[in-house]
């Protein structure tokens, strides 16, 4: 799916974060959203996953505006919550009501390295951003969005991020201002801040 941004800015009170922003994101392909702190880059990922509106300028989904109900888009961010009093067996399968696994729960839990019996709220930080991770790889999403999804993790947790986002299909958009994320990412957008 292509996402186009057209004319987006974004303000708070008289302040504009950016204004003026036009581009487009190709279907299967991999955009880090990149600049420095308070130059907008959670916020476009924001706008461009639905959960905010842009103060002017449009968003599009291959010749559709955008709408933040859509069911197969993935987005983790730090402010991204999960269901803490269920084990991780019970949130993933909880969470394959809503969306089609791609491959079967044990194995998401081997290739994160996650305890599928342990209840959310017994775990790191690190392994809580884990599993909000695997929602995103292993379940059918069409766009993914993620907000500095390393974060959290550890030398190890890194190193699976980064074969997972190897391996991806879907369209991936990320906001960071770390290199080494984003240089997982085959373009970039950089944002100046107050622009």
């Amino acid at each position: 799916m292509n996402i186009r941004a057209e004319f987006i800015g974004k303000r708070y009170g008289k302040n504009w974060v950016f204004r003026n922003l036009n581009f487009e994101v190709i279907k299967g392909s991999k955009v880090a959203l990149t600049g420095k702190n308070g130059s907008g880059k959670s916020t476009l990922l924001q706008i461009l996953s639905g959960y905010l509106t842009p103060s002017e300028g449009t968003v599009i989904y291959s010749n559709k505006k955008a709408d933040m109900k859509k069911p197969n888009a993935a987005y983790i961010g730090p402010y991204t919550e999960i269901i803490e009093e269920m084990t991780v067996r019970e949130f993933l399968s909880f969470h394959a009501h809503f969306k089609k696994p791609l491959i079967n729960i044990d194995e998401m839990a081997r290739k994160a390295s996650l305890p599928l019996d342990k209840f959310i709220s017994d775990l790191s930080t690190g392994m809580k951003q884990r599993v909000k991770l695997i929602t995103a790889f292993h379940f059918e999403n069409e766009i993914i969005f993620m907000d500095e999804p390393t974060a959290n993790l550890d030398n190890e947790g890194f190193v699976w991020w980064k074969e997972e986002i190897q391996q991806l299909e879907s369209t991936f958009l990320l906001a960071s201002n770390d290199k080494t994320e984003s240089s997982n990412c085959m373009s970039k957008i950089n944002l100046k801040k107050n622009a």
